[in-house]
């Protein structure tokens, strides 16, 4: 498995993004970075029959977002192979920005997914936690630094894949609602200092 994140070239970016315009895609991509996983063992987390699957992580593969671990031995002499992502972490803001749109898109897909599965589990009596929050806040270019400084420190604080516990999805974004002023700029536009 590769240890580090493989050099993407901006042509490489259409194939990703392409791949990654699946809902599903993306939900089997987030389950193979909390764990390396058989299709056997990803069709149950995501209660799909198997054969669904080889399409999905086939398109995964030729991207170079997941590659195959390692090959586990089965009974009567055959094997199945072990996906791991090839990647550390989800592409970041390179592309055109309609394929980044669609990239968004498809991860706000999968998230409500997994929203509406932990709200039917919670309906059936199960015990599921489900927050959402969603706000607008003013940020200086000093305050935008030192909140992404605080999440980075919770990722690596919460983020621990061995730590016992119950595996929470956890979806941050952060978009500028406006454009933001150059860093030579001291007045705000229309105000005098």
């Amino acid at each position: 498995m590769s240890s580090q994140q493989p050099e993407v070239s901006p042509r490489q970016w259409h194939g990703v993004h392409k791949a990654l315009a699946d809902p599903l895609r993306i939900r089997l991509l987030e389950a193979l970075w909390e764990t390396p996983q058989s299709v056997r063992e990803l069709a149950v987390s995501a209660d799909l029959p198997a054969d669904r699957l080889y399409y999905h992580l086939g398109q995964l593969e030729r991207a170079g977002l997941i590659e195959i671990a390692e090959y586990r031995p089965l009974a009567r002499g055959k094997v199945e192979r072990i996906y791991a992502p090839a990647v550390t972490e989800p592409p970041g803001d390179a592309g055109s920005p309609e394929e980044m749109a669609e990239f968004l898109g498809s991860m706000l897909d999968a998230t409500r997914a997994d929203i509406s599965t932990a709200c039917r589990s919670r309906q059936a009596g199960a015990r599921r936690e489900v927050e959402l929050h969603r706000g607008a806040l003013r940020l200086t270019d000093e305050a935008l630094a030192e909140l992404r400084g605080h999440i980075a420190r919770l990722a690596t604080r919460f983020g621990d894949r061995d730590a016992p516990g119950i595996w929470t999805r956890v979806v941050i974004t952060l978009v500028d609602l406006q454009d933001r002023p150059s860093s030579d700029t001291t007045t705000l536009p229309g105000r005098s200092s």
